[in-house]
């Protein structure tokens, strides 16, 4: 059953047991949910979102797996949040009351379980006209900027799950599937819709979270290596992780004004194009020299960081200083 069931079916409320992946080579089938009624409460309210969903001509497996998307992306993050302390109670409790004997095999085990209250409650937000309200706003409406870090969405955002500091972690998180949300919702607000426009559902494939049994297998293959699975990013201060991805957000948003925006003289076009064009260039470049700079810091190669970035010697100890 647990091989087979969707991960909104987990929840088995007559034995308050959440059912794993049968496919992930490890002992256990479920794990106890007693000290969760969150989690048990969550599966309730998926009924509700299935039904919004299906009001609003979406499937509703498409919206769970994009909250997925999101949320196992803020796990992936979340060590490195010095105010979160939802998951790390909920992760100590299905492991039996303490996870640190083995911490990250249970963070891989656990995650789905831990983090399923707020994949609902992203589904249900992810849904709400009235939150798309506040992601049109952010962006300036028909006056388009570049939306803040402590925007409207994110406030919004971080009081529904009970983190008022979230927001401004996770709506500059370029690259994310949140921000690919926000901009499909205000591509589609400014411009008409195709064909074959995706919609602000679909999940890219190098977007899409790893299974518990791939989490696994990576921590084996490390282990098996002598490697300690330490990722640079979790040395790099968050300040600067939101620096760089606050630069990647705005070049982004820079890029997608662009779309239709090829109306009137050819000369004005042109002008438009170019300038935003060259904008969007210097807050990359920018971006990179931040990432070059921060992996030089928590210990990566020089001659590494210059290879990977196109820097020569130089430009990378210019920017050390």
């Amino acid at each position: 059953m647990a091989l087979y069931a969707e991960r909104w079916e987990r929840v088995c409320g007559r034995h308050r047991r959440w059912l794993l992946d049968a496919d992930a080579d490890q002992p256990l089938e479920n794990l106890d949910l007693g000290a969760l009624p969150e989690v048990v409460a969550a599966q309730g309210r998926w009924a509700m979102v299935v039904r919004r969903a299906r009001r609003a001509g979406v499937e509703p497996a498409e919206v769970f797996a994009l909250a997925r998307a999101v949320v196992c992306r803020w796990w992936d993050h979340a060590l490195n949040w010095e105010h979160e302390r939802i998951w790390p109670r909920r992760l100590h409790q299905v492991a039996g009351g303490d996870a640190s004997g083995d911490f990250e095999r249970w963070r891989a085990v656990g995650r789905d379980t831990v983090v399923f209250p707020e994949v609902v409650a992203v589904a249900g937000a992810l849904l709400d006209v009235a939150v798309e309200e506040l992601v049109w706003a952010d962006s300036g409406g028909t006056r388009p900027r570049v939306p803040p870090a402590d925007g409207r969405f994110g406030r919004h955002l971080g009081q529904l799950l009970g983190r008022p500091w979230l927001g401004p972690l996770v709506t500059t998180d370029g690259g994310s599937p949140l921000i690919a949300w926000k901009a499909a919702v205000i591509h589609r607000r400014r411009h008409s819709v195709t064909a074959h426009d995706a919609g602000p559902w679909r999940v890219p494939a190098d977007q899409q979270p790893p299974t518990m049994a791939a989490l696994l297998r990576e921590q084996t293959r490390e282990k098996a290596v002598g490697g300690s699975g330490t990722n640079w990013r979790s040395t790099v201060p968050p300040e600067q992780r939101m620096f760089i991805t606050s630069l990647i957000e705005a070049a982004q948003e820079e890029l997608l004004q662009l779309r239709g925006a090829h109306q009137g003289r050819t000369a004005d076009a042109a002008r438009f194009l170019l300038q935003r064009l060259s904008h969007s260039t210097s807050l990359l470049d920018q971006a990179l020299r931040e990432s070059a700079l921060a992996a030089v810091n928590a210990g990566v190669a020089l001659h590494d960081v210059e290879q990977w970035a196109g820097l020569d010697t130089g430009e990378a100890e210019e920017d050390d200083q």
